[in-house]
């Protein structure tokens, strides 16, 4: 990628970051009430319409809100992510407890993903038995239609309760991370299996390998340096969405288990629509997002060397169009 092309993708995720900041702060405003309200405005406080009156005016809910929107862009770019309306604690403090359990869990649970989905894919596609190939090509829509909390409930109910081997009260760190993992990297796999027997199938359609067969070359080779380098640019690109997604989305599985992170943070939020928070986990997710995305666009010209000679080349057309100059290069 040329410096251009960089600045150009820098450009790019600092836009949509500003987007997703403005559009969840907007859907935010529109709602009735406000955090003030929800914490303070219960009638068992007993609070006057005048003590409600300065509090809110304490917490800055009686200015307009473009106001208050311009005065929050610019307390971000201090690094100032405001208090907790619900609780009064930072919000740094907050996401600086939350993140490192979430992160910690997401890349587990995506590493497991890809080595499920890999397992998935190759057997359905070079597995012995027709039969075999076929239970392996419906096992992705399989898992996409499991519900993440049953998956957890029964993960909980076998590991735990059947068999005893992941406590459920007093687990250390690493036990507390293996059932939690298990319940992501179930609904995970599946789209990138998917997506990679897609690919795999493209590719095993191009004329090279072909002839990469004729002359000889054995399945596993063929499948090891022809195949699956050619096929991973599409997977690369859906395991970098998946993690943006992790990071930020995992509510229901840190509910079920009940781990603090972000999940957790953004749920009791939303309960108590403390709006701080959840603006300062939008602007997190989508950081911890563009930056994966970018990282992926990094990686592309090392996977494949068309790349690295083409200044404008988009990540669509490179996920679409096998790499086949690497697999001649290598069978020749």
């Amino acid at each position: 990628m040329t410096p251009i092309a960089l600045l150009r993708r820098v450009g790019q995720a600092l836009l949509v970051l500003v987007l997703a900041y403005t559009g969840a702060y907007i859907l935010l405003a529109a709602l009735p009430g406000d955090a003030v309200m929800a914490r303070y405005g219960s009638p068992e406080l007993g609070l006057s319409e005048a003590q409600l009156a300065e509090i809110r005016a304490t917490y800055g809910a009686d200015r307009p809100p473009l106001v208050r929107y311009l005065e929050s862009i610019g307390a971000f770019l201090r690094g100032d992510l405001g208090y907790s309306a619900q609780s009064g604690a930072k919000v740094s403090d907050l996401l600086a407890e939350a993140l490192p359990s979430s992160l910690a869990l997401a890349s587990i649970a995506l590493v497991g993903a890809v080595f499920l989905a890999v397992v998935i894919a190759f057997t359905a596609s070079y597995g012995r038995g027709a039969w075999l190939r076929r239970v392996f090509r419906n096992l992705p829509p399989l898992f996409v239609s499991l519900p993440v909390f049953w998956v957890g409930i029964v993960l909980i109910q076998v590991f735990s309760f059947k068999l005893g081997l992941i406590p459920v009260i007093g687990a250390s760190e690493a036990q507390s991370l293996v059932l939690p993992a298990l319940t992501l990297m179930v609904p995970i796999a599946a789209p990138i299996a998917q997506v990679f027997l897609r690919s795999i199938d493209e590719v095993r359609e191009q004329p090279f390998v072909a002839v990469t067969q004729a002359r000889g070359a054995s399945t596993s080779w063929l499948l090891w340096r022809g195949v699956a380098p050619n096929a991973l640019l599409p997977v690369l690109t859906m395991a970098g969405l998946l993690f943006g997604e992790l990071v930020g989305g995992a509510i229901v599985t840190e509910s079920v288990f009940g781990r603090t992170g972000i999940g957790h943070l953004t749920a009791q939020a939303v309960a108590n629509r403390d709006t701080p928070v959840l603006l300062a986990v939008v602007v997190i997710a989508t950081v911890v997002f563009v930056t994966i995305n970018l990282v992926v666009d990094l990686l592309y010209p090392l996977l494949d060397p068309r790349l690295r000679q083409r200044t404008g080349g988009s990540r669509r057309d490179a996920s679409v169009a096998p790499t086949a100059p690497i697999s001649q290069e290598a069978a020749a």
